[in-house]
């Protein structure tokens, strides 16, 4: 596994997560995405949990 930094992890997380919407923005507006980072302990490292919330 390659060795990340926070701010290289942060950006490739973000990239991904830019791609992944940008298709679905047009179709779906009514929900949100909420991108959390957390440190995974048995990993070593830092890893994305993303939630999807439904707007009222």
């Amino acid at each position: 596994m390659p060795h990340l930094t926070r701010r290289g992890f942060i950006g490739t997380a973000l990239a991904a997560g830019t791609a992944r919407a940008v298709p679905t923005v047009a179709s779906k507006a009514a929900t949100r995405r909420i991108l959390t980072l957390v440190y995974d302990k048995s990993l070593g490292m830092m890893r994305a949990v993303e939630k999807i919330v439904p707007l009222r």
